[in-house]
């Protein structure tokens, strides 16, 4: 199957095109130039220097979130648009998903944060159980508090008696070993520490290394979300009609805050109070 992917969730914009999963292109930068500029373009220039023309794609990828509001939805535009062009199906997929595609490693717990601003982060976790990669944790958005907190839980030693605080729900590490479980469900090995990855890498570095939450910060060729990730994770995946294909976003746009805020004021000042 050849895949033409595309990556606009954060500051970065890729394009990719895989055949059978071997890479054999990718466009990758970093400039902060607008996405709506760049990444048809990036696309085009790809495909022809390839060689590859519109009737040999059979399936067009992208990260429909989280991210960037405006950066995801460029990118489903323009694969909703190539897609109609080329008459081929379109297959959208986690944008946190992608980036722990990219990182086949066993013994570490996978960790993709993408900063969500307003003290949040995009977070999901990830692991490599024989070779196949397993959610532990669904996309969500998520303070670093809560999620220091949840990876301080994950990658806790065992107990040595055995026994654990009846205050503490099922701690992870005395399941590990567990080969079974899919999302929210226990590691199957142990890790001791978690791969960090995204745009929100650093942040997140800083702020749970100071917490004493086990983390590393992946290489920096892993570390940011790109094409070649989105055409892994469609791998799997179910292809749709274009017009199907929606982004997801996971918390409302500022657009949307904003209208509430004028049309419910209550409801508003009780949220942002929560």
């Amino acid at each position: 199957m050849l895949i033409l992917a595309l990556e606009s969730s954060a500051k970065p914009a890729s394009v990719a095109v895989c055949a059978d999963g071997e890479l054999l292109g990718l466009y990758f930068q970093n400039c902060g130039l607008t996405h709506s500029r760049t990444l048809l373009a990036m696309a085009e220039s790809l495909l022809e220097n390839l060689g590859v023309r519109a009737p040999d794609v059979d399936l067009v990828a992208v990260s429909r979130g989280p991210g960037s509001f405006t950066g995801v939805r460029i990118g489903v535009s323009a694969a909703k648009g190539l897609a109609w062009g080329m008459d081929k199906p379109v297959c959208g997929v986690s944008t946190l998903e992608a980036m722990a595609r990219q990182s086949p490693e066993d013994g570490a717990v996978l960790c993709p944060v993408m900063d969500a601003r307003r003290g949040q982060v995009y977070n999901a976790l990830f692991e490599w159980r024989d070779g196949a990669l397993v959610r532990v944790r669904e996309d969500r958005a998520i303070s670093l508090e809560c999620l220091e907190q949840d990876l301080k839980a994950l990658l806790a030693p065992p107990p040595q008696s055995g026994a654990r605080d009846p205050a503490c729900p099922a701690p992870y590490s005395a399941r590990r070993r567990t080969p079974t479980g899919g999302a929210g469900g226990p590691l199957a090995y142990p890790s001791s520490q978690a791969c960090l990855m995204g745009d929100g890498a650093a942040l997140a570095y800083g702020y749970l290394s100071s917490a004493g939450a086990p983390c590393r910060m992946a290489p920096d060729l892993m570390r940011y979300q790109t094409a070649y990730g989105v055409a892994l994770a469609a791998m799997g995946a179910e292809p749709i009609p274009a017009i199907e294909l929606e982004p997801s976003y996971l918390r409302p746009s500022q657009a949307e805050r904003e209208l509430e805020n004028r049309t419910n004021p209550v409801g508003a000042a009780i949220q942002t109070a929560q």
